[in-house]
C-alpha cells in the first residue's frame, strides 16, 4: 500500500480548517492557517504543511494564546504599518496588513509591515510570493526561539531566523527563496527524528556541545548556522531587525516567554515591499530577466523550481499526504 494518499487541494484545505475549528480556533485564524499550510503541502514543503497541525494544539494551549485574536492595524507613517497579532497566530495578522503594505510600496516606492505579538508557525514564502505577484519585490524575516549556537559557540543564542525574498517576473512565476539561517530548519530536524534518519554532519551539537548526527540530541542541544560566521551574522541581523527594531522579542526572549509550554515562538515579523520601477525605471525587468535567464540557460536551478514542479504535479494528480499523518489528524478530531 502506498505511503501517501492523493487529495484535491480543496480537501487538504478543508481538513486543516476542520481540524483547527474542531479545536476551538476562530474561523478567521483557521482559514488563514489552513490556506498557508495547504500551499506548503501542495508545493512539497512537507515540514511546513499538514505536519504542523498536531503542534498547533501545543501552541493553542499556551496561557497567552488567544483563540479569538483580532489583528489591530495602525498606520505609523505613510510608509510604515504596524499590526498587532493579539497573541494569535501571526499569519492572520500579516495577511491583514499586506494590503496596506502593498499600497505604501506603490505610492511611496517602499512599504514596511511591522508585525508584533504573533505565534509564528508557517513558512514565509507564500506571502512574499503573493506580494511579488502584484509587481513588487518583497523581503520577510523573523526570529524564533534560541535554538542555534553562534559560529564558534556551543550554547544556543540565536533562532533559526528564516529569511524570504521574492522578485516579480512578468508572465512568469516570481523568483522566490525562503531559508532558515540555521543549517536546516527545526522542522526538518524533527522530520528526520520522526522518520528515524540520521542528520548530515554540521547540522547541530548534542547537549554537551559535541557535534552530533542524532536528531533527538540536536533538538535537545544546539543547532548550527549555515556557512559558519556568515549564517551567524545573518541570523544576528534578523534578531535585531525583527526583534528590538520592532519593539518585540529576540529569540532568547521568545523562549523565555514560552516558559516550557512548547508552543510556536511568539515574536515579531518584518515584511518589506519595494517597487522595482522606482529606481530601476522601465528597463528593470529586462535586465533582471537577462540575469535570471543566464542562470537557467546553463542548467542551474533557480530557487523555487522544485516547489513549482511539485505544484504543477499536485494540480494534475492531487496533493500527496502521508497516510499515517492523515489518520493521525482524523483521530485527533474524533470524539
Amino acid at each position: 500500500m502506498p505511503d501517501d494518499i492523493l487529495l484535491p487541494e480543496i480537501e487538504v484545505h478543508d481538513l486543516a480548517f476542520a481540524f483547527l475549528r474542531h479545536h476551538g480556533l476562530s474561523a478567521a485564524q483557521s482559514e488563514a492557517m489552513a490556506r498557508v499550510l495547504t500551499r506548503a503541502q501542495r508545493d512539497g514543503c512537507l515540514s511546513h504543511g499538514l505536519q504542523r497541525l498536531p503542534g498547533t494544539l501545543e501552541t493553542m494551549a499556551h496561557p497567552a494564546f488567544n483563540r479569538e485574536a483580532e489583528p489591530k492595524l495602525a498606520r505609523v507613517t505613510p510608509a510604515v504599518v504596524s499590526v498587532d497579532a493579539d497573541h494569535g497566530f501571526s499569519i492572520l495578522a500579516s495577511s491583514a496588513g499586506i494590503p496596506a503594505l502593498v499600497d505604501s510600496a506603490r505610492r511611496l516606492g517602499i512599504g514596511v509591515l511591522a508585525g508584533r505579538n504573533g505565534f509564528h508557525s508557517t513558512a514565509l514564502w507564500p506571502q512574499v510570493e503573493d506580494i511579488a505577484a502584484q509587481g513588487l519585490a518583497a523581503l520577510s524575516m523573523n526570529p524564533t526561539h534560541d535554538w542555534v549556537a553562534p559560529a564558534g559557540g556551543v550554547r544556543p543564542v540565536l533562532g533559526t531566523n528564516p529569511l524570504a525574498f521574492a522578485w516579480p517576473r512578468p508572465g512568469r512565476r516570481p523568483y522566490v527563496f525562503d531559508f532558515a539561517t540555521s543549517a536546516a530548519s527545526r522542522a526538518d530536524i524533527a522530520l528526520h527524528r520522526q522518520q528515524g534518519r540520521a542528520l548530515p554532519e554540521g547540522w547541530g551539537l548534542d547537549p554537551g556541545g559535541r557535534p552530533s548526527t542524532d536528531p533527538a540530541a540536536v533538538l535537545d542541544g544546539a543547532m548550527l548556522p549555515f556557512g559558519g560566521h556568515k549564517g551567524s551574522a545573518l541570523a544576528t541581523m534578523i534578531e535585531l531587525l525583527a526583534g528590538p527594531f520592532l519593539g518585540d522579542r529576540t529569540s532568547r526572549q521568545s523562549a523565555a516567554f514560552d516558559a516550557g509550554h512548547r508552543a510556536a515562538p511568539c515574536h515579531g515579523e518584518l515584511i518589506l515591499a519595494f517597487d522595482p520601477g522606482l529606481l530601476g525605471g522601465p528597463e528593470h525587468h529586462a535586465a533582471a530577466e537577462e540575469m535570471l535567464d543566464a542562470i537557467t540557460d546553463q542548467g542551474a536551478r533557480l530557487p523555487g523550481a522544485r516547489r513549482h514542479a511539485a505544484r504543477d504535479k499536485a494540480g494534475r494528480e492531487g496533493i500527496p499526504v502521508s497516510r499515517a499523518l492523515h489518520r493521525r489528524i482524523l483521530a485527533m478530531m474524533a470524539g
